[in-house]
């Protein structure tokens, strides 16, 4: 299993160099890779190209760009040129985003999201890598090839039910998680997407999970902690269905918290349940829980 990390949102006058000053630390640390979220701050894939440019050499990821706003094509474009000024290092997570963001945001209509996706990526897949495209679907439409370099840009697709995971181990390089726990990984995502997969002809997929982390003597507290930051989470339905799945009332019960040796035993049900990048995002006692990352990066 590889080790990534999660990317704060930079703050400040130069949050280019700020970011670029966090991923040359995540390198130097031994992470393989390193990812931004796309909400209301940074544009992820701008922010990864510009800061990622002036950084040692480490994998870059978006976690996650919403697809309803931009074009399939627009979008290829975009992730193809900011690979292309990473030399080849960028990942392009992508989702639906949520029906309260998506409609109340943006104005746009959530109606039947799994159509959606599944037109997104019959464009977006081919496009990013360079191929003609002659699509009509009932949402999407795309008539173009684009001679964009950097093209063969690996795309997953935040996947959490079973026609998701289809798409994204049929479709797409693989899923990225977020509030997955490892019993919903190893009995629900690993299987569905493996299965897809295989079932397509297609190498075994990717399953970048992201998480809450923290190293502690105080877990109960922790978990309180996390409650109180990641509390939106557990009212979003999509995450709220995978919560249930594991039967956690909230997200502090799939953060991973305790001291080292629970920590670490965490980190190994998760690879044994079938993810294969675990990105960590530490919510407190940062610099211990860093050293302990850092050491399980290394092996």
């Amino acid at each position: 299993m590889r080790y990534g990390y999660l990317l704060a949102e930079p703050q400040g006058d130069d949050p280019i160099g700020a970011l670029r000053d966090q991923i040359a630390r995540a390198a130097d640390d031994g992470f393989t890779s390193a990812w931004l979220s796309n909400i209301f701050g940074l544009d992820a894939i701008t922010a990864l190209a510009a800061a990622g440019a002036q950084a040692p050499p480490i994998e870059l990821g978006t976690a996650v760009v919403p697809t309803y706003p931009r074009h399939p094509a627009v979008l290829a474009q975009q992730a193809m040129t900011a690979n292309a000024a990473l030399g080849g290092r960028l990942t392009l997570g992508i989702g639906l985003s949520h029906k309260v963001v998506i409609e109340n945001v943006f104005g746009y209509s959530f109606e039947r999201p799994g159509r959606h996706m599944k037109e997104y990526l019959d464009i977006l897949v081919p496009a990013s890598k360079g191929e003609q495209v002659s699509y009509e679907g009932e949402t999407l439409k795309a008539n173009v090839r684009l001679t964009t370099p950097g093209a063969g840009v690996p795309v997953l697709v935040a996947a959490l039910g079973p026609r998701m995971l289809k798409l994204a181990g049929t479709v797409a390089a693989g899923t990225i998680l977020w509030m997955t726990g490892p019993k919903t990984v190893a009995e629900h995502i690993a299987p569905t997407i493996r299965a897809a997969a295989a079932e397509a002809g297609r190498e075994e997929p990717r399953i970048v999970c992201a998480l809450p982390i923290c190293v502690t003597d105080d877990p109960a507290g922790a978990v309180a902690r996390a409650n109180e930051i990641f509390s939106m989470y557990g009212r979003l339905p999509s995450y709220r269905a995978m919560l249930d799945r594991e039967g956690a009332a909230g997200p502090g019960d799939v953060a991973i918290v305790g001291d080292e040796d629970t920590v670490l035993a965490k980190l190994e049900e998760l690879k044994q349940a079938g993810v294969t990048d675990f990105v960590a995002s530490p919510f407190a006692n940062r610099e211990r829980t860093r050293t302990l990352l850092i050491g399980a990066a290394k092996g």
